[in-house]
């Protein structure tokens, strides 16, 4: 089984490599708006338990980010329980991926 956490340099590689995952982004829509890694698919957290079965794949890798990696691990939690096996958090979030890879990525 996957950790529950990956970190942004793992993500990073995984993109370079042309790795399948879906990278799940549950912020906001105005977070979204105000800085975003590009190909996120963007389901806001509170409508996860609604659509997670018709937007993700339960046998997908499924990379969860968030501002700073607290709701992406509490959804990644559920999704892990609702038999998302391959679900991992993006620790330390969007802004974790500014700092450490995207500097392009606007800090909020």
């Amino acid at each position: 089984m996957l950790p529950y956490e990956i970190s942004v340099a793992e993500v990073a590689q995984l993109r370079a490599a042309g790795t399948p995952f879906t990278l799940l982004d549950v912020r906001e829509p105005w977070e979204v708006a105000t800085a975003s890694i590009a190909g996120s698919l963007d389901v806001p957290m509170g409508e996860i338990p609604a659509r997670a079965n018709q937007a993700l794949d339960p046998d997908a890798h499924i990379v969860v980010v968030c501002h700073h990696g607290a709701r992406s691990l509490s959804v990644t939690a559920w999704l892990r329980r609702e038999g998302f096996d391959r679900a991992q958090s993006m620790a330390g979030g969007i802004n974790q991926w500014t700092r450490e890879i995207d500097p392009k990525v606007p800090l909020y």
